[in-house]
């Protein structure tokens, strides 16, 4: 049993995160552990017609992001990696700088001192020297910055194509099997 976490912070884009939820759900042999953000539960009711509760029923376990007693705070619980999606500016920041004052940031930093693959889909744009500082502090800690940047080799019709794409490239981070998008077959 593959075990992975999920944080969803509040940044727009919760439908990233929502999406990777749904589509591990129906991945045998994965067992995913949640945390949404106080700031995401605001953006959540916002961006998508989903309540929170119903977010949390995709997952199999979810942890509150006050409770940094949790089994995902600690380094002896095995897991196969992270993926936050969405990564707001602020959550990218605290992780860089290790600052554990909530569950989301603790298990990527526990995710990081383990040397497991975390994967950050952060959101923002235009972006300023002090994101791409912590972009770049998280990366040389072992993270990986995977921004929801669309391709169109494959000729997304949808919003949800442009989406399944990004949740395609990080599920590929995590070697998790999948058939989100068409692979580039050469031209």
């Amino acid at each position: 049993m593959r075990r992975i976490v999920i944080g969803i912070s509040g940044a727009s884009g919760t439908v990233y995160g929502v999406r990777l939820l749904e589509v591990l759900a129906k991945t045998e042999d994965v067992e995913t552990h949640l945390i949404i953000s106080r700031a995401s539960r605001i953006t959540m009711e916002h961006e998508t017609s989903l309540l929170p509760e119903a977010v949390e029923k995709l997952a199999d376990k979810c942890h509150p992001p006050e409770n940094l007693a949790a089994c995902v705070s600690s380094g002896s619980f095995k897991t196969d990696g992270m993926i936050v999606a969405p990564c707001s500016m602020k959550s990218l920041s605290m992780i860089a700088n290790s600052i554990n004052d909530n569950l989301l940031v603790r298990a990527a930093d526990v995710t990081l001192k383990e040397r497991r693959k975390l994967i950050l889909i952060v959101r923002e744009t235009p972006l300023h020297l002090g994101h791409l500082r912590h972009m770049v502090s998280v990366t040389e800690m072992g993270g990986i910055i995977l921004p929801p940047v669309p391709s169109f080799y494959h000729k997304p019709k949808t919003i949800q194509d442009i989406v399944d794409q990004t949740i395609g490239k990080a599920l590929d981070q995590l070697e998790v099997p999948h058939e989100l998008f068409d692979r580039w077959a050469g031209g």
